[in-house]
């Protein structure tokens, strides 16, 4: 009886629960074979030291799920296997061959995604925000206040659209700072501008749909269309952000355009006002949708700042995305889509199938940091802190990696994209700085089909100035040591051909 052994005293997990689960396995490995008698519930605690009743228990939950069978005066017998294994056909002794395991398309393509996760940053990652202690109080007292006097119903589901007052208090945030036109009833809360945009490909795409998307382009808004099942088309950025004209000659009409407007990432360009007038009119011709992803305009300067393409829209074409969870902290995963008003039922309801709603207390609480003037003044300060961390970081490469990096200051945002020599590799690049414990992106991953010189994304917000002299310091080693190694041994190494 090779299931009674192995019990652990010391786990703790349940002896009754350790007795049945090894008893399930003999039986599913056939240990214990279909119609065997098992030793008496009494001889079987006396060896275990266990009490009778524990074992009375187990066979009795095993009887419930259909592995034992009780007969009275007799004993504990397993039971027949519902499904027995088939005959090989006569003349043959190899076993039958399993049936395939099939998973889908989008299966397959998930499967190759192996998302990884890192508690703590390491310069140079991109998407983590400054965490400071003055936010930290704020946040710690509202969600005291909230949790305190949330009425028993407010435990309960909640609108998938969102918690009404988060809605109102994001309209009028919005329609101050962006230029966006829209009322509470127009915007559906999000996890964030992934879920955003995945709703987006779910609502508006069918199967082999086109979607047209920025070259170079945010990998994960590509990977999200591509499981969706879209005909994904790198259209070409130029010095003025995403340019329809230049799309590929011949290519499937789209029934979506993703991009980026504000700040085109990863090149940081922002679109003019007459290329986003000429965006607009183009999609109303055409009968396209355009996904608008505003990640991070909030720290661009505001008397520099263009509307919102949404703002512009006047035939109801632009879906707008936007997210708090760069804005405050990534684990927030609160973010909204702005939606024409025709869109606004079947975007509830996708996000209802998806995961029902956002957290209603943790909605309320970011409703009381927007209402009490919390949001405005952090966002004051984090432009600030943000604008400082960009300067250090260009002057220190300025200092230590002259002609191997170079960088321009931008306007705005989180991160840098600084230029390698034309004849290097940014992928090896890259790879060789992970070694070091220095984190990039190189631009080839993010790269379509438009060749670009080499380069390297580097995110600064959530790194102090400490952690990143020691990154770039580092970067001076690994690249001195290394220096040889980075040179393209083929010019197509520029860029990743991804086209779908």
């Amino acid at each position: 009886m090779l299931w009674t052994t192995g019990l652990d005293r010391a786990s703790p997990v349940p002896l009754s629960r350790q007795l049945a689960a090894a008893l399930r396995r003999s039986i599913a490995e056939g240990g214990v074979g279909a119609g065997a008698r098992l030793p008496s519930t009494r001889a079987l605690a006396a060896e275990l030291a266990l009490a009778r009743s524990t074992v009375v228990g187990v066979f009795e939950q095993l009887v419930a799920e259909g592995y034992l069978a009780a007969r009275p005066g007799s004993g504990y017998y397993v039971v027949t296997p519902l499904a027995q294994p088939r005959a090989a056909e006569p003349g043959r002794t190899d076993a039958p061959t399993p049936a395939p395991r099939r998973i889908s398309r989008a299966g397959r393509l998930l499967n190759d995604l192996a998302p990884s996760h890192r508690a703590e940053p390491r310069p140079f990652e991109l998407g983590f925000a400054e965490i400071d202690g003055r936010f930290i109080t704020n946040w710690k007292r509202l969600a005291a206040r909230a949790l305190s006097g949330r009425a028993q119903g407010q435990w309960h589901y909640g609108d998938p659209h969102g918690e009404a007052q988060l809605r109102r208090a994001i309209a009028d945030y919005l329609g101050a700072a962006r230029g966006v036109r829209c009322r509470p009833d127009h915007i559906v809360l999000t996890a964030g501008t992934q879920q955003g945009l995945s709703l987006a490909a779910r609502v508006l795409l069918d199967p082999g749909d086109a979607a047209w998307v920025e070259d170079p382009c945010y990998r994960a808004a590509f990977d999200i269309l591509t499981v969706a099942g879209a005909h994904v088309v790198p259209v070409p950025v130029d010095r003025h952000g995403l340019a329809i004209a230049a799309a590929p000659s011949g290519a499937k009409p789209p029934r979506l355009v993703y991009t980026t407007p504000s700040r085109q990432y990863p090149l940081g360009m922002a679109m003019p006002l007459a290329r986003r007038v000429e965006l607009l009119d183009w999609a109303e011709r055409a009968g396209a949708w355009i996904v608008e992803d505003d990640y991070e305009s909030e720290f661009q300067s505001p008397g520099r700042m263009l509307p919102s393409l949404q703002g512009l829209d006047r035939a109801g074409r632009v879906i707008y995305l936007g997210t708090f969870s760069k804005l405050l902290f990534p684990s927030l995963r609160l973010g909204y889509a702005v939606l024409p008003e025709d869109l606004v039922a079947p975007f509830a309801a996708a996000r209802y199938l998806t995961d029902r709603q956002s957290s209603g207390p943790v909605q309320t609480i970011l409703a009381d940091f927007i209402l009490g003037g919390h949001f405005a003044r952090h966002l004051r300060r984090m432009r600030a802190l943000y604008a400082e961390r960009q300067q250090f970081l260009t002057a220190l490469i300025g200092r230590r990696l002259d002609g191997i990096l170079t960088v321009r200051r931008s306007e705005s945002g989180m991160y840098l994209t600084a230029w390698l020599p034309p004849d290097w590799s940014d992928r090896a690049a890259a790879a060789m700085l992970a070694e070091a414990g220095v984190r990039s992106v190189p631009l080839s991953s993010l790269t379509l089909a438009t060749s670009r010189p080499p380069g390297l994304v580097l995110g600064y917000t959530g790194h102090s100035e400490a952690a990143m002299a020691r990154a770039v310091e580092r970067m001076e080693e690994a690249f001195g040591r290394q220096t040889g190694l980075l040179k393209l041994s083929k010019p197509d190494l520029l860029s990743n051909q991804m086209t779908n």
